[in-house]
Formats: C-alpha cells, sequence, structure tokens
C-alpha cells in the first residue's frame, strides 16, 4: 500500500477513535462550548489580518495619490485605483474562486434558514481575498460584513469537521460571526448583538455562553495582536443634557431619511449594474465613475474610517479638504457643509457602484460612515446658524448608531457599539433617543433589514417569530402525496372498482382529459354499490363525484400561510393541489403538514 494511503487512512483511524471518545466523555453542550473557543480565536485572527493587510495597503496607495497630488499630477493615481481594485478582484473571483462567492450576510442568513447552517469551505477565505483587493484600491465599501460572512463560514465547517449537529453547526456559525464583528471593533457585546438582531438569532441560555465566549476569545486575539486601541479612538467629554433632546430628536428623523436613502439608492444602482451582463463594460463604467466621485471627493476612498475618524477628532479640514480639489474653498464653512450633504448623497451611490460592477464588499461599514456624517452635519449646521451649540464629535457617534439601525434594523448593536468604541457609557441616553426616532420612522418605509428584505420577499428568511418562519420556510411541494388512482370523467362504477383494486387509498380524484381536476370519488360513500355488479356500467362517475370548493384546493403558488388558512377553513383531512391551469399535481395531508411544522419547530428551537 502506497504511504499516502497508510497515512491517510491512519489519520481516519485517529479521527474516528477521537470522535467516539468524545461521545462518550464529552457532552454535547461542553463540546460546543470548547469549539466557540476555537471558532472565535480564528474568526479574531481573520478580522486581524484583513483589517492590517487593508490599512496599510490602502494608505500605501493613498500616499502615492497624494505625492503624486503635492507634484502637480492632480491626484490621477486616485482616479485609476479603483479601477484596478475590481478588476483584480473580478479575476479573482471568475478565474481562481471560478463561481459566486455570494453576498455576505444575505448569504449566510440564506444558509440558516435553508441549508442547516452549511457554508462552502471556500467561504472562509473567498470574501477575505476580494474585499480586500476593492478596499485597498479604493472601492466604497466595508470590511464588516465580509469578515462577518468569513467567521461564520469558519465557524459552519468547524462544526461539520468535528461532527455537531445540525443545530450546532448552525450555533457555531453564530459564534464565528460574533467573533468577527467583536475582533473588528474589540467590542463582544456588539458582536453577540449582531448575531442576534442581524442573524435573527434567538437569545437564550443555550446560545448566549457560546455566542458570548467567541466574541470575547476573539476580542482577546485583537487585543494580543494589536493592543487596545479601537477603530474609532475618542472620548465623551460632553455630558448629555436635557435642553439636547430636540436637537437629537431632529438627528434621528434626518438619520431615518439617510437610511430610507441609504436603501433606497443602493437598490436602484445595483438594479442599473445588474440588467448590463457583460462584465467588461460593469468595471470600466463603474471603476470610472468611482475614481471620478473619490477624485472630487477623497473622503469616498475605501472606506472612509479615517475622515470620520479626523471628523471625531474635529480636523475637518483634513477630513473634508485634504488632497481635494476644493482645498481653496477650506475657510468658507457653507463650503463645509454643502461638501458634507454632497458626502451623504454620494456614499451610498459610491457604496452601490463598487459592488454593482464587481467589487466585494459590505454596507456595514458605509451605514457607519453615512451616520457619522450624517450626525456631524446636523451639529455643524446647528452651530453655524447660531442655535445653542452641539458637540460635533456626540452628535457623529450618535449618528453612527441611528443609521445603523435604519439600515440593519439593529438598535441595540448600534447602541453598544457606540458605547463598546468610546470606552463607557456617556452617550447612552442620546444614542438611545436617536436610535429609538431612526427605527420608528423607518419601520413604515422599511420592514426589512438591509440584509433579509430580499430574502423575506422570497420566503427565504428566519426571524425570531419562529411559528411563522416554519410556515414560511416549509417547502410544501416536498409534501405533496401522489399515490392516488386516478379516474377520468367519463368512466363508470366498475373504472371506480377497477381503482380501488390497485389503490390502498381511499380517495380518487376525477380528472378530465387534460388532467385537470373536476372532483372527488371517496371510497366510503360507495360501499353500498361496490357489490352491485349489475350497476358498473350504467352508474357513472360524474353521478358520484363530489365538487370541490375553492377553499379546499390548493394551488403551487399559494403561500404557505394560505394553505394553513384553507386548512382552517375546511373541515377535510386531505387538500387537492392543482397548478396554475388547474391541472391535478396530488394531495396535501392535515398530518403530514403540521407534522413538518413540529419538526421544524424542534429543530430550530435552541432550548
Amino acid at each position: 500500500m502506497p504511504l499516502d494511503k497508510k497515512q491517510d487512512m491512519r489519520y481516519k483511524d485517529a479521527y474516528k477513535k477521537l470522535y467516539t471518545w468524545r461521545l462518550h466523555h464529552i457532552s454535547e453542550q461542553t463540546y460546543l462550548l470548547l469549539l466557540s473557543v476555537i471558532v472565535g480565536i480564528l474568526s479574531g485572527l481573520a478580522a486581524v489580518l484583513l483589517k492590517t493587510v487593508v490599512h496599510w495597503s490602502g494608505q500605501y496607495v493613498m500616499e502615492i495619490g497624494d505625492a503624486h497630488f503635492a507634484s502637480g499630477g492632480g491626484n490621477a493615481l486616485i482616479l485609476f485605483a479603483p479601477l484596478v481594485g475590481i478588476l483584480l478582484t473580478v479575476l479573482f473571483v471568475k478565474y481562481i474562486i471560478k463561481g459566486d462567492i455570494g453576498h455576505g450576510i444575505p448569504t449566510v442568513l440564506f444558509s440558516i434558514s435553508r441549508k442547516k447552517g452549511s457554508l462552502p469551505p471556500r467561504n472562509m477565505y473567498s470574501s477575505l481575498v476580494a474585499s480586500t483587493l476593492t478596499v485597498a484600491f479604493g472601492g466604497s465599501v466595508g470590511l464588516e460584513a465580509p469578515i462577518a460572512s468569513t467567521g461564520s463560514a469558519i465557524g459552519s465547517n468547524v462544526g461539520r469537521f468535528f461532527h455537531v449537529s445540525a443545530r450546532g453547526v448552525k450555533l457555531l456559525l453564530g459564534c464565528g460571526a460574533a467573533g468577527a464583528i467583536a475582533g473588528i471593533f474589540k467590542a463582544p457585546l456588539a458582536g453577540v448583538l449582531f448575531t442576534v438582531e442581524v442573524l435573527m438569532f434567538d437569545m437564550t441560555m443555550t446560545t448566549a455562553v457560546p455566542l458570548l465566549i467567541s466574541a470575547l476569545s476573539a476580542s482577546t486575539v485583537a487585543y494580543f495582536l494589536m493592543g487596545p486601541k479601537v477603530q474609532f479612538v475618542f472620548h465623551v467629554a460632553e455630558d448629555f443634557t436635557l435642553s439636547q433632546i430636540p436637537f437629537l430628536v431632529v438627528l434621528g428623523i434626518f438619520c431615518a431619511f439617510s437610511s430610507v436613502y441609504f436603501l433606497r439608492c443602493t437598490d436602484k444602482v445595483e438594479e442599473w449594474f445588474s440588467r448590463r451582463k457583460n462584465w467588461i463594460s460593469k468595471w470600466i463604467i463603474g471603476g470610472l465613475i468611482l475614481g471620478v466621485m473619490i477624485f472630487l471627493f477623497p473622503p469616498l476612498y475605501g472606506e472612509g474610517y479615517w475622515a470620520l475618524t479626523e471628523l471625531l477628532n474635529g480636523s475637518n479640514d483634513d477630513a473634508l479638504f485634504a488632497s481635494s480639489v476644493f482645498n481653496s474653498f477650506r475657510d468658507n464653512g457653507w463650503i463645509a457643509l454643502a461638501i458634507l450633504f454632497v458626502l451623504i448623497l454620494l456614499k451610498p451611490v459610491a457604496t452601490a457602484t463598487t459592488i454593482g460592477s464587481g467589487g466585494v464588499g459590505g454596507t456595514f461599514g458605509p451605514s457607519l460612515v453615512l451616520g457619522g456624517l450624517s450626525g456631524y452635519f446636523i451639529a455643524a449646521l446647528s452651530n453655524h446658524l447660531g442655535l445653542p451649540p452641539q458637540s460635533t464629535a456626540n452628535f457623529a457617534l450618535v449618528g453612527m448608531a441611528a443609521v445603523m439601525t435604519g439600515v440593519m434594523h439593529a438598535p441595540f448593536m448600534g447602541v453598544f457599539l457606540i458605547a463598546e468604541i468610546t470606552g463607557g457609557y456617556a452617550l447612552m441616553v442620546p444614542l438611545l433617543i436617536t436610535a429609538t426616532v431612526t427605527y420608528i420612522c423607518v419601520q413604515p418605509f422599511e420592514k426589512h433589514s438591509i440584509y433579509a428584505r430580499k430574502l423575506a420577499e422570497k420566503g427565504d428568511l428566519m426571524t425570531h417569530n419562529k411559528d411563522a418562519s416554519a410556515w414560511q420556510l416549509l417547502d410544501l411541494k416536498k409534501l405533496i402525496e401522489t399515490n392516488f388512482a386516478t379516474l377520468p370523467e367519463n368512466g363508470t362504477l366498475r373504472d371506480i372498482v377497477e381503482a380501488i383494486k390497485r389503490s390502498k387509498r381511499n380517495l380518487f380524484p376525477v380528472l378530465d382529459a387534460d388532467g385537470r381536476f373536476l372532483g372527488l370519488i371517496v371510497m366510503d360513500d360507495l360501499r353500498h354499490l361496490i357489490f352491485e355488479t349489475e350497476m358498473y356500467d350504467s352508474v357513472t362517475i360524474k353521478e358520484l363525484m363530489m365538487t370541490f370548493e375553492d377553499k379546499d384546493i390548493v394551488h403551487l403558488g399559494d403561500s404557505p400561510e394560505a394553505v394553513v388558512k384553507k386548512f382552517q377553513l375546511s373541515n377535510r383531512y386531505n387538500l387537492i393541489v392543482v397548478d396554475e391551469e388547474g391541472k391535478y399535481q396530488g394531495f396535501l395531508s392535515r398530518a403530514n403538514t403540521f407534522s413538518a411544522y413540529r419538526r421544524f419547530i424542534s429543530e430550530t428551537s435552541e432550548e
């Protein structure tokens, strides 16, 4: 036997022995706790790697562009940098991954609802590499969603490798996502709340401890490798006062506008790009548009955190006018406000253009940047108009949480993320007020988060309402029973008797020549005729069949909720299923349908 095969067999034997030993000595819950540590460490390492590589490579590209700008080159290198990054991303996906790498968080949500938490192994690195290429060269997207997707894939594959249950795989997937977010921001609570609010995990004792362990493990790794410094280093110096409440309400309303605009704008731009089938034309058009926007407004370059950090530290000149063609207007306050407002309008366009033209990245970071710009704009406008002075830095931080609430429908994650990265809870009341106002204002226009809205439209979203999710996600087509003998409409009692001989069911659908459902013969109604042989050819099927009302008939296009309602309205144990043309497909059994519902609830329950 070749040496490689011997080693492979030894490896499999050792793995099998370890697995058997684990089954006898370690409970599933303890096993999951141990694995949550591993997932947290791996997710934290991935987060640190991604942020470090993107930071240094992006800074290098920016320095080249700044030097070119200072020497009179007009910042032309920055103009074409996005073209390079998007091209490298497209080529990586097309020729190395050789397939679609998915859409980040929506892919994770779909995996949770439809694939029992299973994500392909390539997802552990594909988004990591692709988003690095996109953002380092100026793509105006975030890294948080790709790293959360990477962490989720790490958790999913660790769970499957160590043969945990389907429920355990989903839990470890959530642990990976929590660890990734916690590792990026060194904010363990925000990581856990991301899993609860965005991925819609139920917070129970079964899930809370592994999620928290994973988030803490990832944060510890990030602290160890990168030190205590967080993404936005800022300490709140101005305390909250009651007089700020009206301004915070105005900020909440403005952030709701920014959130809805972000959602609608990204949809429209991505839809426009999706209509173009040639990837080369999408790359050239998108890359050039993005390059021009960055050339005119450098804060749109990459994630945009550098500009937001400058604003938080009071350096609005550096944030808005550094390397900008508008540099000569840096002393004009109204021009600065106008640039801020234009950035608010352009950030969603730049994000959607990056993604639509072939780049890979998320909307988590752009929503934070948009919120920071929105908060800073409201405070700066108020101060410029001579109204009671407001802290531009505080309003920027509060705006970040508010727009995150509006875009992601995750108010608690937004609030606690800002609280954690500012090192305390001095802004807790302003954060809660503004996030609440924004959420209330956005709800009438957008019922779902940016990640969940398209899945919800297709019926592929699992929410905290497990009862509603069960009916929505059940594949009723798989429950259709087809082992029924059919009868022709022009047949006689003799045809019924022959059908009874070859069928084990007591229901016999009557069909026309084209297979359309006309009625039903029930064997119990024929007992008094079955032995009357002289009537076999004189009694017709049309005389004996029962006709059905619409409430007793299910169409293939009916939603699961509509089917449940029909079961409630009808006293029948079986409903007939037809297609759009009325052609017979089979029966849905009340018992089988509700048994499938109970299995779904059992599998998705966290306790």
